[in-house]
């Protein structure tokens, strides 16, 4: 049998609450980036500071993955691709596809993607970092315009991209709050599976195409962490009739 879902499952009036609270974060977010982009500066030092501290711990691992890995063109491309598309895509999708299909759940990881903009907006404004692609003298290649038409400071991608917000890595934090709500709830070992994979793809992703540090990754991952526990310990328990996660039965 096809699941089939209301239209509406809380009404308009829900409906027009739940894309304002997104447009509001959305528009947090652009004044934020606008104090950002002032500190180009002190964003570079952030980078350069990272670059030490994974160099002094061994772990400055970035450069060596993507050197032995560039010249697979059809591996790049796809992670290109993925980079580009996957984080507003398949982000909205889930979420839409939460808010109509399975509702109840969708309060609990909307209260998390809401405290996990609210701290990538302190870490940006606190902490401005330029990402890896940047700083080629590191050894870096920025993939996505050397092998793409999508070019990182055209007038279009600045309209949706801040390229000093690398820490935290919101596409690893976003990967964790959509990937696993999302195997949690799926019924099918296959699909629960992919959803697995998923945060660590995109992991893999904004390392290859040099988007992001490892350092930036634990950061978005830490958010994501913070977020689920602040969702489930402290919103969940303030309202649980409407914001605490709903266990699909067996």
């Amino acid at each position: 049998m096809i699941e089939t879902a209301p239209r509406l499952p809380n009404g308009r009036i829900d409906v027009v609450r739940q894309l304002m609270l997104f447009v509001i974060a959305e528009v947090c977010y652009e004044t934020v980036r606008g104090v950002a982009e002032g500190k180009k500066a002190e964003a570079f030092a952030n980078a350069a500071s990272i670059i030490n501290f994974e160099r002094s711990t061994g772990t400055f691992f970035e450069p060596a993955l993507q050197s032995a890995l560039i010249d697979y063109r059809w591996l790049i491309d796809a992670a290109n691709f993925f980079y580009v598309n996957s984080h507003f895509v398949i982000t909205t999708a889930f979420l839409i596809w939460l808010y109509f299909y399975k509702n109840p759940n969708f309060y609990f990881v909307r209260n998390m993607f809401m405290v996990a903009m609210a701290l990538a907006l302190v870490g940006y404004a606190l902490v401005p970092t330029a990402p890896p692609r940047l700083i080629p003298q590191a050894g870096f290649v920025d993939t996505i315009a050397t092998y793409t038409q999508v070019k990182h400071d055209s007038a279009m991608v600045n309209l949706f991209i801040n390229p000093f917000a690398a820490v935290p890595s919101m596409h690893v934090c976003f990967s964790l709050l959509v990937g696993i709500p999302a195997a949690m709830l799926v019924s099918k070992p296959i699909f629960k599976v992919l959803w697995i994979c998923y945060p660590a793809t995109v992991f893999f992703v904004v390392l290859v195409t040099a988007n992001h540090f490892w350092v930036d990754a634990a950061a978005g991952a830490t958010v994501a962490v913070a977020s689920a526990m602040t969702a489930n310990l402290i919103l969940a328990r303030a309202r649980p009739g409407a914001w605490a996660w709903r266990t699909a039965p067996a």
